[in-house]
């Protein structure tokens, strides 16, 4: 079944639609510094912010709008975003269980004259909405920052719903 078959399929399952995107989920990235990957309060979970790590540890680095593309940052932020995934099935146990993706702090290494921050953020946003459907909208910023953690080009938090 295609990504658009299942979109219109409302009980299609979190893990349904990421084996039609092909997406095998990595483990959850460990902190790079001393705090927890995640904290559930009452039933929302808050997700750290994850970067554009590689299943093999690899980082994606560079600012935005000088030495990476706007399409590139855009993938960069897709992975971003099944790092996001990853920390909320080893926090929750099941992806089922996510009511919806409540808010994304999306935030970009940019050269000071960048202005396209947004379009380098759908990059996650688009995953949540395939990943979860109707689920998958959130409230959402998307913001230039000098500088990153280990100059990485994207850095996203989220705050998600759960049963």
């Amino acid at each position: 079944m295609s990504v658009t078959e299942l979109a219109a399929r409302p009980d299609a399952s979190p893990y349904e639609r990421l084996a039609a995107l092909g997406i095998v989920l990595p483990a959850a990235p460990a902190p790079i510094a001393n705090f927890a990957t995640h904290v559930a309060e009452g039933k929302l979970l808050f997700l750290s912010g994850q970067g554009p790590s590689e299943a093999d540890g690899r980082l994606h680095k560079g600012k935005v709008g000088t030495d990476v593309s706007v399409e590139d940052a855009y993938a960069h932020a897709r992975l971003t975003g099944i790092n996001l995934i990853a920390v909320m099935e080893a926090a929750l146990g099941d992806l089922r269980r996510v009511r919806r993706i409540v808010k994304l702090l999306g935030m970009v290494n940019a050269a000071p004259d960048f202005a396209d921050h947004p379009a380098v953020i759908n990059g996650c946003s688009d995953l949540m909405w395939a990943v979860f459907g109707e689920k998958g909208a959130h409230a959402r910023s998307a913001v230039g920052f000098g500088s990153l953690p280990n100059q990485i080009t994207v850095e996203i938090e989220a705050i998600v719903a759960f049963d």
